[in-house]
């Protein structure tokens, strides 16, 4: 798999969260979110015909694939990772499958998935996919039903809309929206380095087996991450700003056992390992959210990661407008200053 080579050699990613979340910038009615912004839905319990009119205000007319990617690769990174759609269920691209997405349901009307890749091909940046593959809120029958400890919302599922759970059925989700999302995004915006899934609890191991056949049908090359599930995976993505100390200490133990869990996955079948980090407190736009790490952080985190095998992906979060945030682009390219001279 020419894609096992690069993924090793590539080292330095950037990720970004940008979606309806991005809008509320982490307050709801006068309150502020406590942790992760891209989760203020569940963190407010805010029902969906309530969430829904978000995209009625969403005209992000800063919004600048080309300037995103040029950071990124100015920043020194070799690939790209955007949040096709998270929990919130809204496609951040034109869905056949579903129409609550950026095209159809907003007055912006572009696909964003679209621009970003034409953005990659151009700048020679390689392309990857976030796309939320068990949670969705906007469904009823979104997974996450079975996993009661609440992480940044009232609970994993959407519980608010949605109260009943002994009438969930993940399959009914999976059939109509989770399975045809993916094959768009495999089919119409060219070659995908990698799709990053996420949130693995109610999903099945056929599921997560049968998302795995559809990737490798259309993909070959396109790798996929350990929070697929159930072990269908290329790569290890190691926990949410996880720097470990030590990965010759990890144990290479087979997880058959346990594939169900986000993190603690840590046998990668072709030694591929890959820690995404935030640059504050938060994946998604926080206004109030000013706990940025340093260009030295950064260059300190990519030499430990990168001298253990380990990818370093660095989120970005643009605002409602499309805007990256200065304090971002200011620290990331002085780090990428500082490390060449180093």
């Amino acid at each position: 798999m020419d894609n096992i080579k690069w993924f090793k050699e590539a080292k330095y990613g950037m990720m970004a969260h940008w979606g309806l979340y991005s809008l509320l910038a982490g307050e709801y009615r006068g309150k502020r979110v406590e942790t992760y912004a891209e989760w203020i839905q569940a963190h407010f319990a805010i029902p969906n015909a309530e969430y829904e009119q978000l995209a009625k205000s969403f005209n992000p007319i800063y919004f600048n694939a080309d300037e995103w990617i040029r950071l990124a690769k100015d920043s020194g990174m070799k690939y790209f990772v955007f949040t096709s759609k998270h929990h919130d269920g809204f496609a951040m691209y034109h869905s056949k499958a579903d129409k609550f997405n950026v095209v159809d349901a907003t007055a912006f009307g572009r696909d964003v998935v679209g621009e970003l890749a034409e953005a990659c091909y151009k700048h020679g940046l390689k392309f990857g996919l976030y796309y939320s593959q068990e949670l969705d809120w906007h469904h009823p029958h979104g997974g996450g039903y079975d996993n009661f400890e609440p992480c940044g919302g009232v609970s994993w599922d959407n519980s608010w809309d949605f109260a009943d759970r002994e009438k969930k059925n993940f399959s009914i989700c999976f059939r109509e929206k989770i399975k045809p999302q993916v094959e768009e995004l495999l089919k119409n915006y060219g070659d995908l380095c990698l799709i990053w899934f996420d949130m693995p609890h109610t999903i099945t191991r056929e599921q997560s087996l049968e998302l795995n056949n559809l990737v490798k049908s259309i993909q070959p090359n396109c790798l996929i991450n350990s929070r697929i599930g159930n072990g269908a995976y290329d790569y290890v993505s190691l926990g949410d700003n996880e720097y470990p100390a030590d990965m010759e200490k990890v144990d290479k133990e087979d997880l058959t056992a346990d594939l169900n869990t986000i993190v603690g996955t840590k046998y990668s079948p072709h030694g591929l390992y890959e820690t995404a980090g935030t640059m504050n407190s938060s994946w998604s736009f926080k206004y109030y959210d000013q706990n940025w790490i340093t260009p030295e952080t950064i260059i300190e985190r990519r030499k430990k990661l990168n001298g253990q095998g380990i990818n370093y992906l660095l989120n970005v979060g643009p605002d409602g407008l499309g805007r990256i945030p200065s304090f971002s682009k200011e620290i990331l390219l002085q780090a990428a200053k500082q490390y060449k001279e180093d």
